[in-house]
């Protein structure tokens, strides 16, 4: 299994952790995030969403900020998969696993990731609700933005 993937297939967060977690004899901390189709957004009912991407630069996006969470935190091991196409209210859209010595960088990471992929990962929500349908911004940064890596970085370690 990858440990970076823009995917169409439902997420597996049991398997992602079973990789990360198959080197982690001497790690104290195994720390997961799922992101969630919520049924609700700006005060409307979602139905669905549709994500779309352009995958290879999706991918690359994502490596480059697995590569920067382990500069920040050189014991964790990562990793992150996203979903595109069509999900449902209460899927994931995506998935986070940090395994780390230490339980405040394996969060710490899995943070950061998220922070991180909300600003530099192409990849473009269109949700969809009662009376219409919108498609949400996506990624804001330039990936070399240094005030928006630091900005990811501060909100980690709150």
């Amino acid at each position: 299994m990858p440990l970076v993937a823009v995917t169409a297939a439902p997420l597996d967060l049991q398997a992602l952790t079973a990789e990360v977690a198959r080197d982690a004899s001497g790690d104290g901390a195994i720390a997961a995030f799922t992101g969630l189709v919520r049924d609700h957004n700006q005060g409307r009912a979602v139905k669905f969403l549709e994500y779309e991407a352009y995958e290879p630069l999706a991918v690359k996006a994502l490596e480059r900020i697995v590569n920067e969470a382990r500069a920040a935190w050189p014991a964790t091991r990562l990793a992150v998969h996203h979903r595109i196409g069509r999900l449902e209210i209460g899927e994931a859209s995506v998935i986070i696993v940090a395994a780390s010595p230490h339980r405040g960088d394996a969060f710490a990471a899995c943070r950061y990731t998220i922070e991180r992929v909300k600003q530099i990962v192409p990849i473009w929500k269109h949700e969809h609700f009662d009376g219409g349908e919108v498609w949400l911004e996506g990624a804001t940064a330039d990936p070399d933005d240094e005030e928006a890596r630091r900005a990811a970085h501060r909100i980690a370690c709150a």
